[in-house]
């Protein structure tokens, strides 16, 4: 075990998968801003701590806000079209999402107008028919993983909303180069996990999914963005 790092706040250090039992080390870093370096983030915070055969999962947050696509939410400029879909969206205590005429401007304008109108439509139709989660099917993993302010979000954040990592997969092959380990790019809060990025493409999403099922980094402001996740024989 790694004593220098600790389970976050009511989290679990380790956890039992299909794939045997390991042990999630959040590591603390400094407020990532954009234009920040991931690999030196990485060499400065994480690589002190790495061990041959772990794996780096890593939270979609900071490389979007690294790429420049966090944006203050006073600076968004909202379309008429941003402000009719808003209305419908089911809101979560567990983030924003696309809940907020900010994220959903941004939706609109990642996503496209005529195919967030349609994937709007469908949604409302499965919704009559029991069937919920249409609109993301539709949109994809780039609308699932916008995001905007909450009060427990890390300033100056809590101000901004932010579209997903541009090239996920691409961020995640660069940092596993750079650092010699599996690096996965993930979307987690305490609904659900979403990979949207991994260093190869024969990394099996249940491995974070599972891996990540509790949320170890958790929501608030742990200031905890990655995850060395280490095989446990305890």
């Amino acid at each position: 075990m790694d004593g220098t790092l600790q389970p976050n706040e009511g989290k679990l250090l380790t956890i039992t998968t299909d794939f045997g039992l390991f042990a999630r080390y959040p590591v603390k870093t400094k407020v990532v801003n954009s234009g920040d370096s991931l690999t030196a983030l990485l060499d400065e915070y994480v690589r002190p701590h790495i061990q041959q055969g772990d794996t780096l999962i890593m939270s979609e947050k900071i490389v979007a806000i690294s790429q420049g696509r966090a944006f203050p939410v006073s600076e968004i400029k909202i379309s008429r079209l941003a402000k009719f879909l808003v209305k419908f969206v089911t809101k979560s205590p567990y983030g924003i999402g696309i809940g907020s005429e900010a994220t959903m401007e941004l939706a609109v304008r990642e996503v496209g107008r005529v195919k967030i109108v349609f994937a709007a439509i469908v949604a409302a139709l499965g919704k009559v028919v029991g069937k919920r989660g249409l609109f993301y099917v539709i949109c994809g993993a780039k609308a699932r993983a916008i995001d905007g302010p909450c009060d427990y979000t890390l300033p100056p954040y809590n101000n901004y909303a932010k579209l997903a990592p541009d090239k996920p997969n691409e961020v995640a092959a660069v940092l596993a180069a750079h650092i010699g380990l599996d690096v996965v790019v993930i979307d987690a809060n305490d609904l659900g996990v979403n990979v949207l990025g991994k260093s190869r493409p024969d990394l099996d999403d249940k491995f974070a999914e599972q891996v990540f099922a509790d949320n170890p980094l958790a929501q608030g402001s742990q200031q905890t963005p990655i995850a060395i996740v280490r095989r446990s024989y305890d």
